[in-house]
């Protein structure tokens, strides 16, 4: 009996021993994987750029209150531009860096691996991958300037990485872009692309959008002048946005952990931390903007509208709420989607290169500001758009100011939910007038600071970095910021 049991206790240990992989797998945490599938990376890395470009958390993303569209009540060292408290710049670069590239390198190194996809679509993946990156690392230089990037992604090579040029890295962006764009084919991640399902036409309309975007965002820095106009001009004939059905939006999910990180500041949170900022507010009362019942609630009364004093130790009952399309599908609903890009934006950029006659006349502008205008009306669900460009402080032949204040104070207006672009186009278009938060009185910033980690870690870099851009300062103007 004892013998017939050693053989079979002997046959099982030869027959478990047989595969190496078996082996080997009885050594993997399932929790913790070491092999990940490119398009879980893929997934992981949109869900936290357009978490983090979209959150309100006051520990990660302040861009709401730096674009003077909200305000603060009890807590305000951020409307006051106190970035440094809560390591802001530090919460911001590392979610960039390590929670979006590096998802989006190692997600590219997977699929380049991946024997069982064809050229064309390891290519169409990889293009995918590539546009976000490049809106990724262009949003990073447009925050802090010079910021590590040949080195960067790299640290088995360069453990401290100098910093590149910020103009010299966009002009590489717009140049990789250029490339990508003709690869955006086949259907990509597919169903694992929660942006457009790996629609072909889509991605190949928000690769031009983006272009047109960085084209004109360096059209005034002289370097970069001729590179941008034909920038401009290849995403213009390449297609752009069209409609707000083309729009670069991510719907989230009505349950955690999937769920808008503004709904979870607003109301998961059971605080009231924001209310509407009277920057915003009183610049839409004297144009009677009817947007005004879609972007904040009606608590004060019928129509009635009053914003909090920028920067001021605010009380909540006392000043306008925040609020979104409707009852059902606002800012405070769990599933309210998130934009990266959309058409009221590019329309307004239309308009732009129309003045500076690129693509188009000086002639046209108006059509695409008009168009910007109800793009904007359109998406939030708000009426009489006619009424509103009849207005002679809005009618673009009317409006005061040059071309620049037109197109800048409406473009601020549309950007309503969309903190960085709202405070972007402050900077570019130096409109409308800010106003200087109440407690501190600081001037408003045109930067993120680097974070406190390459001061201390990396200092030999960041040293020469903060002389390069004229000082490591929340003041300091960026190579776009010229005007």
């Amino acid at each position: 009996m004892k013998k017939i049991l050693l053989i079979v206790l002997s046959l099982i240990v030869i027959v478990s021993c047989q595969s190496d992989e078996n082996y080997e797998n009885l050594n993997r945490d399932p929790k913790n994987p070491t092999q990940v599938e490119a398009g879980f990376l893929y997934n992981s890395a949109v869900k936290s750029l357009y978490d983090q470009m979209t959150s309100t958390n006051v520990n990660t993303n302040i861009f709401r209150m730096l674009g003077q569209h909200w305000t603060e009540t009890t807590y305000v060292d951020e409307a006051n531009y106190d970035l440094n408290n809560r390591n802001i710049p530090d919460n911001h670069w590392s979610e960039m860096y390590r929670d979006v590239l590096l998802d989006l390198k190692t997600a590219s190194e997977i699929v380049n691996a991946d024997t069982g996809l064809s050229q064309s679509e390891k290519d169409s993946r990889n293009a995918q991958i590539e546009v976000l990156a490049i809106y990724t690392w262009a949003q990073l230089t447009e925050t802090f300037g010079d910021i590590p990037y040949s080195q960067a992604l790299n640290p088995a090579e360069f453990v401290l990485p100098q910093f590149d040029d910020a103009s010299s890295i966009y002009s590489d962006l717009l140049n990789r872009l250029t490339t990508a764009i003709p690869k955006l084919t086949g259907t990509g991640f597919g169903s694992f692309d929660p942006i457009y399902g790996g629609n072909t036409t889509s991605w190949q309309k928000f690769g031009n959008s983006l272009l047109l975007r960085m084209g004109l965002r360096v059209i005034d820095t002289p370097t970069l002048e001729s590179q941008a106009q034909n920038a401009i001009t290849a995403a213009i004939s390449g297609g752009v946005f069209s409609s707000n059905d083309d729009n670069a939006s991510l719907a989230y999910e009505g349950a955690t952990p999937n769920t808008n990180p503004v709904w979870v500041s607003l109301v998961q949170s059971g605080r009231n931390d924001f209310v509407a900022a009277n920057t915003l507010v009183d610049f839409m009362n004297n144009l009677d903007d009817p947007r005004r019942p879609v972007y904040f609630d009606q608590n004060l009364g019928d129509d009635t509208y009053e914003g909090g004093p920028y920067g001021d130790n605010n009380s909540f009952s006392s000043y306008t709420h925040i609020r979104g399309k409707d009852d059902n599908t606002s800012m405070h609903s769990p599933d309210f989607p998130a934009c990266l890009m959309d058409y009221a934006e590019v329309c307004f950029y239309l308009a732009d290169v129309a003045e500076r006659s690129i693509s188009g006349t000086p002639a046209a502008a108006a059509g695409f500001y008009n168009d910007g205008i109800t793009a904007s009306f359109d998406y939030w669900g708000a009426s009489d758009v006619a009424s509103y460009l009849a207005n002679p402080d809005v009618n673009y032949a009317t409006a005061p100011g040059d071309w620049k204040v037109k197109i800048g104070n409406q473009l601020w207006l549309a950007m309503y939910n969309r903190g960085f672009e709202s405070w972007t186009s402050w900077r570019v278009y130096d409109t409308p007038t800010f106003n200087l938060p109440v407690v501190s009185g600081n001037p408003v910033p045109t930067r993120y600071t680097y974070p406190i980690d390459e001061q201390n870690l990396n200092e030999a870099n960041w040293d020469a970095a903060s002389t390069a851009i004229g000082g490591d300062e929340q003041t300091t103007k960026l190579f776009f910021d010229v005007n």
